[in-house]
Formats: C-alpha cells, structure tokens, sequence
C-alpha cells in the first residue's frame, strides 16, 4: 500500500517579454504526472537532460513551486507544508543531490553538518546529539574523526556517503536521490550504489532515484518511470520496461544503453541508425494536436504506455519494428 501520492503535478515556469515584461508563454517544465510510492521500494525516474526529471524531485520535496496538483503524505494534503523546513514531512522525505561537494557547506565540519537535520528535528541532547553523528559515521563507513574534518578533506565518494548520512540522520521514510553517482568515477560508483542497497535494506528506505544513466536505474529499481517533455510516456516494472518496452522514446533510450561486448558491435551500430530513421519518422505520433505528449493507457496490470489509444499504440508499435527490422 502507497503512503505517499503525487496527483497531477505541475511545474510551468513563465516566459516574459516585451516592454511591461509581461507573461508571453509559458514553459510545461512538468505538466501533469502522477505517482504512488510503497515502502521499501526503489522508483526510477528516467530521461534526457531538460526532460523534467530534477524538477519533478525538487517539486516533491519542496525546492521548487508547484503550479497545480496534490502531495498526499500517508493520506495527509502537505502540498503546502513541504515548503517549510521544519514540517513532519521535511523529517520524513530527504533528498540527495548530484554535486556532493557543493551540497555540503565548506565552512563547516562534518559534525556540524550531520547535527543540522538533528537539531532541527530530534532536539537531543548535546552528548545524544554526539552519539548519534558517531552511528551515522559508523552505517555509512566513515571513521569517527571525521567529525572533525572539512568537507574538501574527503573524495567524492565519501563525500557522498556524508550526505546519505545527513539523510538518514532523520529516520527518513522515503529519500529522492537526484543523480548521485554521475559526477564518480565508475568504482566508486558501484561502491556508492551498493551501499545504497544495504542501507535500504537495513531501514526499511524508499527512494525515488533520478538518472539518465538507463544501466544504473536497471541495477537499483523495482518501477520505472521515462518521461518526456514534461510528461510520462512510460511507466512498469523493470521486467516490463527493458523486456517488453512500447514507447518510441523508452525503445530509443534502451538503444543508446552501450554493450558490454565487442561481438557484434557492427550490427548493432547499423540497428541503431536504422532505428533513428524510424524514431524521426513516427515521433510525432507521440503528441497530440497542441504538442502535448497522451495520457497513459494500460498495457498490463503493472504497465502503462502514452498513446491516443490501445489500437493506435499496437498500429505504431508493428511499424516501428518492421521499420527496424529492414
């Protein structure tokens, strides 16, 4: 059972010009998206750059306005109360951001960085407050010195690892990682999202994980969502997306992902181009008469595809793979 919603959200940004500086247009930067979250589960949020991705996490969490739409938190309306510091819902929604260095103040020592969230939430103690930065150091590898140290004192991946513990300071129910690993070197990567795994095994977390990267969302994801201009064109499970896609763009993100193997490489260089023919071709069966991409339809009980219809769906989908298969 989910125990947080988001219900047609919107996040449209004006356009001003002319000599009032007047509204002239607007941009759908997120133009109406729903979303259910379960606990323990691991949520995909997938795109090109400009798709909406960031946005969409930093609306939820409060650090963008929402236009229009509903956060219901454990059947609570907080659409609201998100945007202050200090509300139920900021102890229990976190987020990770993509910069692990500029998202740590360099003024200040670890301690006082991990003793923030407690002292706006818990209000322990001094020697609580020191107890607690010590087990937070301890879950997320870290020795109990760094207390002491500067975030410049530490490398990225560590760096990271700081702020998951500022994150889990709380007892977070869900947290919105926004592209945490892109800036890391690919061992430390690994090393990061593993850890990612334990920890949300030991605490029972929920994440909402922001990507581009389709290879990383494969290894840390239960559902996926591939947006678009703003909107979903696809939603699934992990099976449903990357076995038995629909969508022209969700096919055409799956193409880019890189093999891991020289066989064949050929073929599949020529497979994609012939692919991008299709893909220029058929795109614009992917809006409607405004420009706006269609509301999802079901496919299965677990899969939903943007189309105008079931049969529309099923007529591009028979082109798209004649057109790849030639």
């Amino acid at each position: 059972m989910s125990f947080m919603q988001v219900i047609d959200l919107k996040v449209h940004y004006p356009i001003r010009g002319g000599f009032f500086n007047t509204i002239v247009d607007w941009v759908y930067a997120v133009d109406g998206i729903d979303m259910e979250f379960e606990q323990g589960k691991t949520y995909g949020l997938v795109g090109e750059s400009g798709c909406g991705k960031s946005t969409t996490g930093k609306a939820i969490i409060g650090l963008e306005k929402i236009t229009s739409g509903k956060i219901l938190f454990e059947g609570e309306d907080v659409t609201r109360e998100r945007r202050s510091r200090t509300s139920r819902f900021h102890r229990e929604v976190q987020m990770i951001f993509q910069d692990s260095h500029s998202s740590l103040n360099p003024r200040k020592r670890i301690a006082d960085i991990l003793a923030e969230p407690i002292r706006n939430f818990l209000h322990l103690t001094p020697r609580e407050e020191s107890r607690k930065i010590g087990e937070l150091l301890e879950i997320v590898g870290l020795p109990q010195d760094a207390k002491e140290k500067y975030p410049h004192e530490f490398s990225g991946g560590q760096k990271q690892r700081i702020n998951i513990a500022r994150a889990l300071a709380t007892h977070p129910k869900m947290i919105i990682a926004d592209e945490p690993v892109s800036a890391l070197d690919l061992s430390v990567q690994a090393q990061v999202l593993n850890f990612m795994k334990d920890v949300q095994r030991e605490f029972g977390l929920t994440y909402l994980f922001i990507s581009h990267d389709l290879g990383v969302v494969k290894h840390m994801c239960d559902t996926i969502f591939i947006m678009y201009k703003g909107r979903f064109v696809e939603r699934g499970t992990k099976e449903d997306i990357y076995g038995n896609s629909k969508h022209l763009y969700t096919k055409r993100l799956l193409s880019s992902i890189p093999a891991t193997t020289p066989v064949g490489r050929e073929k599949r260089k020529r497979a994609r181009k012939e692919f991008e023919k299709v893909y220029e071709k058929m795109i614009h069966k992917a809006f409607d008469q405004n420009g706006r991409v269609y509301d999802l339809i079901p496919v299965s009980d677990t899969h939903y595809v943007s189309a105008p219809s079931a049969r529309e769906l099923l007529e591009i989908g028979k082109e798209s793979e004649m057109g790849g298969s030639r």
